[in-house]
């Protein structure tokens, strides 16, 4: 006999397959997913199954598709199946590199492609999970998101206005509008008879509620992949998606934890992380990494971002200052020591480990102190492109959010770009090659960072490569800090779209350029 309250006896949801789940899926649909790339929590065989669907029948046709962070392999696996000329009309994505596919239609213009922060993409799905009209939010206020700056349009065949400028008691603000979800397809580690869905094993929780809530709210179909059929109850503590958002339940018992492997305890928070073990990072990056991690004060809540910015996590732990700070990464998880490369989004050994969504709300409420991102060009009003890389899509990913949300940001990059060879000689720099692609342009591509609304809003801003750091003032930005061994007209201005503020820029810590890591 089924005990009162366990919902066991009028289950509202069913277990079918991948390809039935798929089958009924109309075309012009609005599809949400979750997901982060390397295969964090993403729902492939559902995503290969629509694929198949689509190149054996010509349907569903026409889907928007809408995810906040990348998802993906690089190759072919999430957004990648989804890629066919005709099967998708429209995507709104936070974060593009990881579909190099998607790309190509984005290309060529045959999809209409808008790159949103992730955050607030994330939001709005929870924000229409709520039936609240849209998201308000000052978000992407001055950037290429702006609608006085493009709307985050990415195409010319995408030409409605999904993002608006509103004022509210004096004060600007984007709404990010709402849309009807027809289909959300999540994933979680396992479901219980009830229904209720968990993600306890998996690398991060992510969106996966806002967007079940986003497509139940519209009267649309939660379609959820997982690993486990459990014959117990979830610890009601651990539920992540409750069973009343849960309709179509896809058992994927080979699904792994990651693209990287089936399943690794310090990922998921159930064993802490092992440490760092032996690095061989190139000195270089270490060592833009390591004068980042100077702006990093004890007791600080740091978000750092993808490449050489993720390595100022390393130069901390080399100076063992790890624990004098909270780590923050925006896939919803705190402290553990941040993966970086293919598995980036993920953590070892994690504190906290909660949903995207919460943790944007934390981000936009003032959770961080400083951020370190990277940088893929800069101008002379402190502006910051990493969204539109050699008039490519890339997308901003969480970096609006963290960018404009962090009282003080530290960009990291090197100066040039392509075929730079750097080497440090007797403790000062030697440039051997110069980069091919200047950094430090006259105007950036695209507005991701505005520097010109950090200054209005107090907020502070360095950018710190191997041979300089220049921080931004009121009048622009100003070179503060030269490499030893570093020329500044034979370095740095000829290879600058602007001439930068120079009022007696100090020589760089020494300790940077010794053999061994010095706290500076």
């Amino acid at each position: 006999m089924t005990q009162p309250g366990t919902g066991a006896a009028s289950r509202r949801w069913t277990l079918t397959t991948a390809t039935r789940a798929v089958s009924d899926i109309a075309p012009g649909s609005t599809i949400a997913l979750t997901g982060s790339g390397g295969g964090i929590l993403e729902p492939d065989t559902v995503l290969k199954a629509l694929e198949e669907c689509f190149l054996a029948t010509g349907s569903p046709r026409e889907l928007t598709i809408v995810h906040a962070l990348g998802i993906g392999d690089r190759v072919r696996r999430g957004t990648n199946h989804l890629a066919h000329k005709g099967m998708v009309k429209r995507v709104v994505g936070g974060h593009w590199t990881w579909s190099p596919t998607m790309i190509d239609l984005v290309r060529n213009d045959e999809i209409e492609a808008y790159a949103w922060p992730g955050g607030a993409i994330s939001q709005l799905l929870r924000e229409i999970g709520a039936r609240r009209p849209g998201l308000i939010t000052a978000t992407g206020l001055d950037t290429f998101v702006d609608p006085r700056h493009g709307g985050g349009k990415f195409t010319p065949s995408a030409t409605e206005d999904l993002v608006e400028l509103l004022t509210l008691d004096g004060r600007e603000y984007l709404r990010y509008k709402p849309f009807p979800v027809d289909v959300a397809i999540v994933r979680g580690d396992s479901i219980d008879p009830s229904g209720n869905v968990t993600c306890s094993g998996e690398a991060a929780q992510l969106d996966a509620l806002a967007v079940a809530q986003a497509a139940k709210a519209s009267g649309g179909r939660v379609i959820v992949q997982v690993k486990n059929l459990l014959d117990r109850p979830i610890d009601p503590r651990l539920v992540h998606i409750p069973a009343v958002l849960v309709d179509d339940v896809v058992h994927a018992p080979a699904q792994w934890q990651t693209y990287a492997g089936e399943f690794d305890p310090e990922l998921s928070g159930d064993a802490a992380n092992s440490g760092f073990g032996a690095t061989n990072h190139d000195p270089i990056r270490m060592l833009i990494a390591r004068r980042a991690a100077a702006e990093v004060r004890d007791g600080d809540v740091l978000n750092v971002g993808f490449g050489v910015s993720a390595l100022v996590v390393d130069a901390l732990a080399e100076q063992d200052r790890l624990d004098d700070i909270t780590l923050a990464i925006e896939q919803g998880l705190i402290d553990g020591i941040p993966v970086s490369g293919d598995l980036f989004g993920a953590a070892r050994g994690p504190k906290v480990v909660h949903s995207s969504t919460t943790q944007f709300d934390l981000f936009s409420g003032g959770m961080l102190d400083v951020s370190c991102l990277g940088m893929a060009e800069v101008d002379s009003t402190g502006a910051v492109n990493v969204s539109k890389i050699g008039g490519g899509i890339v997308g901003p990913g969480g970096f609006i959010d963290i960018s404009q949300n962090s009282p003080r940001a530290v960009f990291c990059g090197t100066f040039t770009a392509r075929c730079l060879d750097v080497a440090i000689v007797g403790g000062e720099l030697v440039i051997r090659r110069e980069g091919s692609v200047p950094k430090f342009v006259d105007r950036v591509d695209q507005v991701t960072y505005s520097g010109a609304l950090a200054v209005r809003e107090g907020r502070e801003a360095v950018y710190v490569t191997e041979r300089a750091v220049f921080v931004l003032t009121r009048d622009g930005l100003e070179l503060a800090e030269i490499a030893p061994g570093i020329d500044i007209d034979r370095d740095i201005l000829p290879h600058m779209g602007f001439r930068p503020i120079i009022n007696n820029p100090r020589v760089m810590d020494a300790g940077l350029f010794a053999p061994v890591a010095v706290h500076i």
